[in-house]
């Protein structure tokens, strides 16, 4: 039995993955934030724990009991869970930038260190990284995800470099608009740190980003996918023994990769700028 441990898997792209994992049967760790979150997985059947990307002890705690469980051996990491703050740039404070990467980056990577010794002892791993097509390309109000997706596309593209030859995988999988619970999240860091009746943009606050954050009819995005789009390309992945650096997820993505290879930085920007 193969044994992966993944991470926000209280819903969306990880709970889906979780799932369908142990269903095939692998041993899946299944770790949360909330500890809620964690009890409602155990009572569906999962082995799960809480992990906290912004909090390093938690890292830690999270980490010893994977390996008291496994016997100090893992198959797989899926670095998965972010969350964002929709905001303009100039209105972004630095101490919710900072939580940011947290959340989405110093998390993964601290969690990544601790696994490359097991894998490197035991001669093979998959670490898969759950990016995102925005970490392809930008687009207005998104900044501080943006920011922290670029940064672990470039982590990620130089830790496979560094991996080669020692029979550990290093993958991206880049997933466009997916159904999640990820816009009630961001309107709650909206809410949290963004003072935008105070901002200079505060009128294409009001007509733009608010009404996309609040409107509680919206229908799914034109090209948006279920969360099984995103564990089908974990699959296969998991169980290749030479895997794609990356794995593109939705036609966005596939457009952004391309467009931004092709277009001029003028015309890409014209484009993004519409998102």
């Amino acid at each position: 039995m193969r044994t992966i441990l993944i991470t926000g898997c209280s819903s969306g792209i990880g709970y889906h993955a979780a799932h369908t994992l142990k269903a095939q049967g692998w041993r899946v760790l299944a770790t949360c934030r909330k500890p809620e979150d964690c009890a409602r997985l155990q009572d569906e059947g999962l082995e799960s724990f809480v992990l906290d990307y912004e909090d390093p002890k938690s890292i830690e705690a999270a980490f010893t009991q994977a390996m008291t469980l496994t016997g100090g051996t893992l198959d797989a990491l899926y670095n998965n869970g972010a969350n964002t703050i929709p905001a303009a740039v100039e209105d972004l404070p630095v101490d919710a930038l900072r939580q940011n990467f947290e959340a989405n980056f110093f998390g993964w990577h601290d969690l990544t260190r601790r696994v490359i010794p097991v894998m490197r002892a035991q001669g093979h791993g998959h670490i898969i990284q759950c990016s995102s097509v925005l970490g392809l390309v930008a687009i207005p109000w998104r900044g501080a995800y943006i920011s922290s997706k670029f940064a672990l596309e470039g982590l990620t593209d130089t830790l496979r470099l560094e991996m080669r030859g020692t029979g550990i995988h290093i993958v991206s999988i880049e997933p466009g608009p997916i159904t999640s619970d990820f816009r009630l999240n961001a309107r709650k860091a909206f809410d949290t740190w963004i003072d935008w009746k105070a901002s200079a943009r505060a009128e294409e606050y009001r007509t733009k980003l608010v009404p996309r954050l609040y409107d509680a009819h919206k229908k799914p995005d034109r090209f948006e996918r279920g969360p099984e789009a995103v564990t089908d390309v974990l699959i296969k992945a998991l169980n290749s023994d030479r895997p794609r650096a990356h794995y593109y997820v939705t036609i966005p993505t596939w457009i952004a990769a391309i467009a931004r290879r092709l277009l001029p930085t003028a015309v890409l920007d014209a484009f993004s700028a519409k998102a």
